[in-house]
């Protein structure tokens, strides 16, 4: 049952739907993919458990430093790669190789 939107923000949303649509379900199709982002939850718990211990962060550049430093980690360890070498590269401008 097809019905139109009559409030604003449901033309909005009702938009936005329509040009990600193709993207909503890609994990029916391809069977390698997941169907849930609890892998990307796992690698955010341990940064809500720092934030948690610490009392979260006196400044905002220091909440940066470390979820730059929590990304590059994190990718390194998703890739196979030390995390001291991962940094080593960002900090040269380079970028960390993908497993072949």
């Amino acid at each position: 049952m097809a019905q139109a939107p009559t409030h604003p923000a449901g033309f909005k949303l009702m938009r936005i739907i329509k040009k990600v649509r193709r993207h909503l379900f890609v994990f029916v199709q391809n069977r390698e993919l997941s169907a849930t982002n609890n892998g990307s939850k796992r690698a955010l718990r341990p940064c809500a458990v720092y934030r948690k211990i610490t009392n979260g962060f006196r400044s905002e550049w220091g909440a940066a430093l470390y979820a730059n430093i929590r990304s590059v980690v994190e990718t390194a360890r998703r890739r196979a790669v030390r995390a001291l070498d991962a940094i080593r590269l960002t900090l040269k401008g380079e970028h960390i190789p993908v497993p072949a």
